[in-house]
């Protein structure tokens, strides 16, 4: 198993440098640059543009070089700790992204959290009381949240509450807090708006997780050391938390590798319709803004994540599961 975790971790850096060129390219991909972006919107709303404070710009962040050289010199920054300036907001990347991280992080692990906590017993119900009543009204419901999108879904639940209720629901605070520091006052408006977007997020998450441990669940069922298990007395519940349903968990464990992302991405265009002060609109904007070191830092931080967390989902299976083998190779 150390022999697995260290091969695996001297295979991080050469996937993560294909990554890095990957995504240079693809962001440097359209014409022009974020530089040449600014002059056509101020062009185009009628202002002038200061195109010698606009050339200064560009040869101090290097613009005016070989991409080859520009993406060195951004590589090379971010293994320092410095993930480049923000031009669209004009402050450093670790500046701009700030609180937003954090926020995310709180809505989508809630989100996760609260997933978890409903789809397991219901999972559990359907698959232990497949095609009753029960079952039935689960399924519903379950594909019924599959089926709404999440941004349509926000949508909804906005009018309702603008109807009935005469509320504007969106963002993550009171508008008071937006600029402010953190706070208890602030602390508990976040805490107050939070529900409104976990339970939009989470809709579809918990809908689809309940279908697939229910199908999961009811194929280990059916296995033979199941049956072994009733056959020698042991208690039903027993043995379905010992064998079937640990089996069942390894889709559940397999996941962590794009849950670690979602973390951070958050849902986007749900925080985009919800005005919520979260990384995914940033990042949205930031490609359409062509706002290389904002964007490219934050796809970097993205795959870091997803490649942490397909190692840490391979090594948590190797010990969920004594089926799975790391050593790559067939066994006797």
């Amino acid at each position: 198993m150390l022999r697995y975790i260290l091969w695996r971790i001297a295979a991080m850096v050469p996937t993560l440098f294909v990554i890095s060129a990957l995504v240079f390219t693809i962001i440097e991909l359209p014409p022009g640059d974020f530089f040449e972006s600014q002059i056509a919107e101020l062009r185009a709303s009628g202002e002038t543009a200061n195109l010698q404070e606009i050339e200064e710009m560009r040869q101090q962040y290097g613009f005016d070089k070989p991409e080859i050289v520009r993406y060195f010199y951004w590589v090379g920054g971010m293994l320092h700790g410095d993930f480049g300036y923000s031009f669209e907001y004009q402050l450093p990347v670790s500046d701009v992204v700030g609180d937003r991280l954090w926020l995310t992080i709180l809505v989508s692990f809630t989100t996760i959290l609260l997933t978890w906590l409903i789809a397991f017993p219901i999972g559990i119900y359907s698959a232990t009381h497949q095609y009753s009543w029960g079952d039935y009204g689960l399924t519903f419901f379950g594909l019924l949240g599959i089926a709404i999108p999440n941004f349509m879904l926000a949508l909804i639940l906005m009018y309702f509450a603008n109807v009935w209720f005469g509320l504007s629901i969106g963002h993550l605070m009171d508008q008071q807090f937006l600029n402010a520091p953190m706070s208890w006052a602030k602390a508990k408006s976040i805490l107050a708006h939070l529900w409104i977007p976990v339970i939009i997020v989470g809709t579809a998450g918990t809908a689809g997780m309940i279908r697939r441990l229910r199908a999961n669940l009811l194929d280990e069922m059916q296995k033979q050391y199941v049956m072994t298990a009733r056959a020698k007395g042991m208690q039903p519940l027993k043995a379905l938390i010992k064998y079937p349903l640990r089996m069942a968990l390894n889709f559940f464990i397999a996941d962590i590798g794009s849950i670690l992302p979602s973390i951070i991405s958050g849902a986007e265009i749900v925080a985009i319709v919800l005005s919520l002060e979260t990384t995914g609109p940033m990042l949205i904007k930031a490609l359409q803004s062509q706002d290389m070191y904002l964007a490219g830092s934050f796809l970097m931080f993205l795959a870091f994540l997803n490649v942490i967390g397909v190692l840490i989902s391979d090594i948590a299976l190797g010990f969920l599961d004594p089926r799975i083998r790391l050593q790559g190779r067939s066994t006797k």
